[in-house]
């Protein structure tokens, strides 16, 4: 059927997100996959305000973003 859903686990390093739309056709239209570490990596930013570009790969690996998630 036509609509859009959005469903989610946890997963072991946050949220694991799907959006989906459906235009009535068996395939989707769109659909979508949101990572835990997309999500994660968007508070880097407030995190590193302060601080030296050192603290920063010590603040990234303390979050345990996997940058394969984030690359789109």
């Amino acid at each position: 059927p036509a609509g859009e859903a959005y469903g989610r686990i946890e997963a072991p390093k946050g949220e694991l997100g799907f959006y989906l739309i459906s235009d009535g056709s068996p395939k989707p239209y769109r659909f979508r996959v949101r990572p835990p570490s997309f999500i994660n990596l968007t508070i880097l930013e407030d995190m590193c305000l302060g601080q030296t570009i050192a603290d920063a790969v010590i603040i990234l690996g303390s979050v345990d973003i996997v940058l394969g998630e984030v690359d789109r």
